[in-house]
């Protein structure tokens, strides 16, 4: 297939491929970006800079450049803040800026007082010295109750940047999408799946060689640390990392069961989405080959940012005492 363009994977699975590339959701009225590509400009929040100032999966920079964030505290609160600052390499205004998220630093310490200017761009140098995502209140004064949102609200796409955690280069996000693919592949029924969803018997075998293919000469087919990763299981197919169930294809296109009365027509969640075995954290760069995997969307949302060990231990309290009160039935072992 050297040369020759691949027949093309279902549309659905294809949207889910691409989407692994993409950070997670956001709101209009927060900082962070709403679903854009994990190697946009990182948000570094000041504390943490000296674990962030570099990616940690062994490059100089971030592909984008990163914006630094100071509260305010930390900004007004030490005297030799902007020496300390260029000690770092860093500016307020050039690439790091002051963030005022509550209401008594909006009104202590009011950037318009100072004279600032709120930043307009996501480069170096960043055109002002702040940004604002404030809360509105239930005070009876308005002007002290309503909310503050300045600063990269009415750009597309709105958001001064990404979480720092969910950072990943551009090549990165290529080598996961390849193992992320190969995985559907490797799920026992992805054959006939990928049939009823619109391809061709011959170009899914196609495909499906020169991805496993591909994948294995990038070295992201070892099987053995993929089981390790609780990402394939010992017959070599995908499953979920939490319950340890071996999914089938059709989870990647069956949308999510609604209960009566809370479905909405336009529900987009796949029963089965994108897993990190090692949850994504400051510090730790763990968008990466060999941490992402394929999972329930239910188990997706129990592990939330906990991890999956964490989650099994909670899980085993539960069990345990939800047996010991008489409220789960004991497996009979002689049976």
């Amino acid at each position: 297939m050297a040369g020759k363009r691949l027949p093309k994977r279902p549309a659905l699975l294809g949207l889910k491929m691409s989407k692994t590339g993409q950070t997670r959701g956001a709101d209009d009225d927060v900082i962070y970006q709403n679903r854009v590509n994990r190697s946009n400009t990182v948000l570094i929040r000041y504390k943490t800079w000296e674990t962030c100032a570099k990616p940690q999966d062994g490059t100089d920079s971030y592909e984008r450049g990163f914006i630094v964030l100071l509260s305010p505290s930390e900004y007004f609160g030490d005297p030799n803040i902007t020496e300390e600052l260029a000690a770092k390499g860093l500016a307020l205004g050039t690439n790091a800026l002051v963030f005022y998220e509550t209401r008594e630093q909006w009104d202590e310490k009011n950037p318009d007082t100072l004279g600032w200017k709120v930043a307009t761009k996501r480069k170096a140098p960043l055109g002002g010295q702040y940004v604002a995502r404030v809360s509105a209140t239930t005070a009876k004064d308005k002007s002290k109750a309503k909310k503050i949102v300045v600063g990269f609200h009415k750009t597309k796409p709105k958001g001064a940047g990404i979480r720092v955690y969910e950072y990943a280069s551009k090549a990165t996000i290529k080598k996961c999408r390849l193992q992320l693919e190969a995985l559907f592949w490797l799920c026992a029924d992805s054959d006939k799946v990928a049939i009823s969803n619109g391809m061709k018997g011959e170009d899914v075998a196609t495909r499906k060689a020169a991805i496993l293919a591909q994948c294995k000469e990038s070295g992201l087919l070892d099987t053995e640390r993929l089981s390790k990763a609780r990402i394939l299981n010992a017959q070599g197919k995908t499953m979920c990392p939490l319950c340890l169930e071996e999914l089938s294809g059709q989870g990647f296109f069956n949308r999510m069961e609604q209960a009566e009365g809370r479905d909405v027509p336009d529900l987009t969640v796949t029963q089965l989405n994108l897993f990190h075995i090692t949850e994504l954290k400051t510090g730790a760069l763990n968008h990466q080959p060999y941490n992402v995997g394929w999972g329930h969307d239910h188990c997706n949302v129990v592990v939330k940012d906990s991890g999956i060990l964490k989650t099994l231990e909670w899980m085993h309290g539960v069990v345990k005492r939800n047996v010991a009160e008489g409220h789960l039935p004991v497996e009979n072992k002689a049976s």
